[in-house]
């Protein structure tokens, strides 16, 4: 069965909003990790914001070879708020999160990786939908900035893989709990990302 995973740069304090402003450092063993995480998957969910962003952009962007990956994989929008999407190979789930992405899962194919969208891996997580998270920690403080665990309820996660990098970041990749314990995200949480 196919999984779905997230992976973000975020800070020493959890801010993942604008790592360009922030992320100083980009080594080999961090575009190895990115590497691995296109090549892993051959579809993206994707919340309403990232999506608009990402079709504003990608398909006149001549930046490859991104440009080609990002036009020419499968989308999945999940917004409770967009009645279409127009933008190549773009599919709009609404509705039932949970049995939508439990049919994706089932589908023939990689995994599924998630676009930027933290509303929408946070509404994952909360719902014990994705298997993992992959975090590029980078050495910094940031201070003020969108956290990804702002709202979330207690939750474990397993630690499958941790790689430093060159220039100080951590690689940490976590697994959900197969078997959640007690005041753990269980998947009965409602709501979707917007």
């Amino acid at each position: 069965m196919r999984k779905v995973f997230a992976g973000l740069f975020i800070s020493l304090d959890g801010v993942v909003e604008a790592p360009d402003q922030w992320q100083h450092d980009f080594d080999e063993e961090m575009a190895a990790e990115m590497e691995a995480q296109l090549n892993a998957q051959d579809a993206v969910l994707l919340g309403r914001v990232t999506y608009l962003d990402w079709a504003s952009y990608w398909p006149a962007s001549t930046d490859e070879p991104f440009a080609s990956i990002f036009n020419g994989i499968r989308k999945y929008v999940v917004s409770s708020t967009l009645n279409k999407v127009e933008w190549n190979n773009s599919v709009l789930l609404k509705g039932d999160l949970p049995a939508a992405i439990d049919e994706l899962k089932r589908q023939p194919g990689q995994d599924i990786g998630v676009g930027g969208s933290v509303s929408l891996i946070r509404s994952l997580l909360r719902q014990n939908l994705l298997d993992e998270l992959r975090l590029l920690v980078h050495p910094v403080v940031v201070g003020e900035g969108r956290r990804l665990f702002d709202g979330l309820p207690a939750m474990r996660l397993d630690l499958a893989e941790a790689k430093n990098t060159s220039s100080g970041a951590v690689i940490l990749v976590y697994r959900k709990r197969a078997d959640p314990s007690p005041g753990t995200a269980t998947g009965t949480a409602t709501g979707t990302a917007s």
